[in-house]
């Protein structure tokens, strides 16, 4: 086959450090314009970014000659860097290590991209650790011995 194609959405989920709630309403734009720069950096592009004070969502689309867990930590790693050089946040800023990350059908990309949108009323019937766990029972994330997260 003479052409490479793909078009793979992902669903990456992660949150502050010790999940704080450091991204207030005032740094919500700074914060989400600088993942969504990093984002284009890494090729990819971007439906959309939102989120809690202590966790991030974003849905965008894979560069195909990059890893997943490539692109996030250059976002998340620059993002952070930036935050505290410029002073976004007031408390030293850091994001939890690790992150969720879920391929993305087009089938189902308006209903992610709504729930992502959709994230502050979400929230206000349901906590991060609880939809933390919906998550990992939802899509059948297991850790290494095979257990269920």
């Amino acid at each position: 086959m003479p052409h490479s194609f793909n078009k793979i959405w992902i669903h990456a989920i992660w949150s502050t450090k010790e999940r704080y709630p450091l991204i207030k309403p005032s740094a919500e734009k700074k914060v989400y314009n600088l993942m969504y720069n990093e984002f284009i950096d890494a090729g990819c592009s971007v439906a959309i970014i939102n989120g809690m004070p202590d966790h991030v969502h974003s849905l965008f689309l894979l560069n195909p000659n990059k890893a997943v867990a490539d692109i996030i930590k250059q976002v998340k790693g620059s993002c952070s860097h930036e935050i505290n050089q410029q002073n976004i946040i007031k408390e030293k800023f850091a994001w939890q290590t690790g992150y969720a990350g879920y391929s993305v059908s087009e089938s189902v990309l308006d209903k992610v991209f709504r729930y992502i949108k959709n994230q502050k009323q979400h929230h206000k019937k349901i906590d991060f650790q609880k939809e933390y766990e919906d998550f990992i029972r939802l899509h059948g994330v297991q850790n290494e011995v095979g257990n269920a997260l």
